[in-house]
């Protein structure tokens, strides 16, 4: 079930951490919507074909465990980008991308204990998409980027617009 998904089986809140299990942390809901990013620059981030990020209200994301350390690093649009990791095994845990500053978490779908519980919404970036990474038929999917109003569930704009007015 996707971000726009909802109902009684709703699963949240869920938990996640890194690689070394010293860092636990908790989305206590259902985020706003989950990019699967094609760009070269996730690619390279990543070291993978693509980055799973599910968009959430950062105060929503609670650190549970660990000590995390917020590195800022360069990004394709220039602005940069806030990556947060574990501080032993450096595994990213989310990012804060400068477009949404610090209010919105970038969560690395990975990092979930069940991360199948986030498939993505949309596909972005496709133009600079791995020719051997097929899309499942009927998937959203841009070339590049998008905007908010034609893909997102109204909750999640309205949660959205909450965050920034």
């Amino acid at each position: 079930m996707s971000a726009s998904g909802t109902g009684a089986s709703d699963p949240f809140p869920v938990e996640g951490g890194c690689s070394c299990r010293a860092v636990r942390y908790r989305m206590a809901t259902r985020p706003l919507f989950v990019h699967c990013c094609h760009c070269r620059w996730c690619q390279r981030e990543s070291g993978s074909a693509f980055a799973l990020n599910a968009m959430i209200e950062a105060d929503r994301v609670e650190l549970l465990a660990g000590e995390i350390e917020r590195l800022r690093i360069p990004s394709a649009s220039g602005k940069g980008q806030t990556v947060v990791r574990c501080t032993r095994c450096c595994i990213a845990l989310w990012s804060h991308y400068a477009g949404s500053g610090e209010a919105v978490a970038f969560v690395r779908v990975g990092t979930l204990d069940d991360p199948d519980l986030l498939p993505p919404d949309i596909h972005i970036f496709t133009m600079s998409k791995q020719p051997w990474v097929p899309l499942p038929p009927g998937a959203a999917a841009v070339r590049e980027y998008y905007r908010r109003s034609e893909y997102w569930p109204v909750e999640s704009v309205e949660r959205f617009k909450a965050l920034k007015g």
